[in-house]
C-alpha cells in the first residue's frame, strides 16, 4: 500500500485502534500501528453489539463478517432475579432496520486483524514517550523512536497515552465490580436477558452455537481477592439457567468498573479515541460502538483538512454524542441504587423509555 496524507502512529491494536488502521487505509493514510503485547492471544469473552454499533462496522465492510461468526439477538429483556418479567421489547422497535448482533470479543478481534493484515503493526512495542508540537517523536523500550505528523491513543481505559500527555487523569471506579465468562452447552439461550437483583445483575446473550456470553456485577468500589474466589456464591439464588451458568464460570474474569469522565480528547498533535479517550459503564453497551465511530469520524476528517483542523472538528463533533451517552449510563447506575421496589416499578411504568431512550439518538450517522 501507497502512504499519502499525514503520517499516523496508533497506540492500541485492539477494536479502537484497528478499527481507525482500517478507516483510515480506506482514505490512502498507512497508519503505523503498535502494541505493548508480544503475540496475538484469543482474550476477552463476549460483546454485545447495538445497531450503531454493527452499522459502524458496516461502513468498515465488515458486519456481515461478525454476524457470520457470532448471533443476531432479536429482543430484549429484564426479569427479576426469580425470573419474573419486568420489561421486555423486540430490538426491531427499537432500531427499525438495523441489526443487533453478539459475537465473542476475540472473533471480533480476529475479523479486525484479517481486515488490516497489509498494515504495519509491530508487536511488542511499549511506549516509553512522546515529545513535540507540529510533529510529535514517539519512543519505545526498546529504543526504537519515530516522528509523526499524529499520534492516535487507542490504547483503552488505562492508557500510557493519556498518561503521558494529558498527566494523572486516571479512569475512576463507579462502584460496581464484575465478572465475565463464555459457557458453552446453552443453545436455547438467544435472547439478551438481564437478570437483576439487589445490588446485583446478570447478563446472559447467546454469542454463536451453543455459546453464551454472561457478564455478572456487584455494586462495590474494590476487588478484593475474597470477593473474587466466592463471587458466584452472591448469584446461586437467580432463577435457571443462572446456576447452571454458573457452574463453568470459575474462570471468569474479574473486573473493576472504571470510567473516563469528562471525556479527554486531544492535546497538540495527540488525539484518544475509544476508552482511552471515554470509557463508560458497560450499561449501555456501548464500548465497542463509541471506538468504531471515533475511528470513522476521525479518519473522515483527518483525510480531507489539516491535522489541526480535523482535531478541532473531531471533538466538536463527538464531544455531545459521547457525553449524552455517557450522561445515560450515569443514569442507570443511580437507578440501580435505588429500593428494589421502586426500581422495579420505575422499570415497569417506564419499560419503553427504558430500551428506547438511550438508542434513538444513536440511529444519527456518526
Amino acid at each position: 500500500m501507497t502512504m499519502t496524507g499525514p503520517r499516523v502512529l496508533i497506540v492500541g491494536a485492539g477494536i479502537a485502534g484497528l478499527a481507525a488502521g482500517r478507516a483510515l487505509a480506506r482514505h490512502g493514510i498507512v497508519a503505523d500501528i503498535v502494541e505493548r503485547v508480544g503475540e496475538w492471544r484469543a482474550e476477552g469473552t463476549g460483546m454485545y453489539l447495538p445497531a450503531n454499533a454493527v452499522r459502524a462496522l458496516d461502513e468498515l465492510g465488515l458486519a456481515d463478517a461478525v454476524e457470520e461468526r457470532g448471533a443476531r439477538v432479536r429482543r430484549q429483556r429484564v426479569v427479576d432475579h426469580r425470573g419474573r418479567s419486568i420489561a421486555g421489547m423486540d430490538v426491531d422497535d427499537i432500531w427499525g432496520s438495523g441489526r443487533c448482533l453478539a459475537v465473542h470479543r476475540a472473533d471480533l478481534h480476529r475479523i479486525l486483524l484479517d481486515a488490516t493484515r497489509d498494515l504495519p503493526v509491530r508487536l511488542g512495542a511499549v511506549l516509553t514517550g512522546l515529545a513535540g508540537d507540529d510533529q510529535v517523536k514517539a519512543t519505545f523500550s526498546d529504543g526504537s523512536a519515530g516522528v509523526y505528523d499524529l499520534v492516535i491513543g487507542a490504547d483503552g481505559v488505562h492508557s500510557s497515552v493519556r498518561g503521558l500527555v494529558f498527566g494523572a487523569r486516571a479512569a475512576r471506579p463507579v462502584g460496581q465490580v464484575c465478572w465475565r465468562f463464555v459457557a458453552e452447552g446453552f443453545p436455547g439461550i438467544r435472547d439478551w436477558t438481564l437478570y437483576t437483583g439487589p445490588g446485583r445483575a446478570f447478563l446472559t446473550v447467546g454469542i454463536g452455537g451453543d455459546r453464551v456470553y454472561c457478564y455478572a456485577d456487584l455494586m462495590g468500589e474494590s476487588l478484593d481477592p475474597s470477593l473474587n474466589e466466592n463471587w458466584r456464591a452472591r448469584f446461586r439464588d437467580f432463577a435457571d439457567p443462572i446456576p447452571a451458568l454458573l457452574d463453568q464460570g470459575g474462570d471468569a474474569l474479574p473486573g473493576l468498573i472504571e470510567e473516563v469522565s469528562p471525556p479527554v480528547w486531544s492535546a497538540g498533535r495527540v488525539v484518544l479515541i475509544g476508552d482511552a479517550a471515554h470509557a463508560s459503564s458497560p450499561n449501555l453497551a456501548q464500548g465497542a460502538a463509541m471506538a468504531v465511530e471515533d475511528a470513522l469520524v476521525l479518519a473522515d476528517l483527518i483525510s480531507n483538512r489539516p491535522v489541526d483542523e480535523a482535531l478541532t472538528a473531531y471533538r466538536e463533533r463527538r464531544s455531545p454524542r459521547v457525553s449524552w451517552v455517557q450522561d445515560q449510563t450515569h443514569h442507570r447506575d443511580k437507578l440501580r441504587k435505588l429500593h428494589p421496589a421502586v426500581r422495579k416499578l420505575s422499570l415497569r411504568l417506564a419499560a419503553s423509555k427504558f430500551f428506547v431512550a438511550p438508542y434513538r439518538p444513536l440511529r444519527e450517522r456518526p
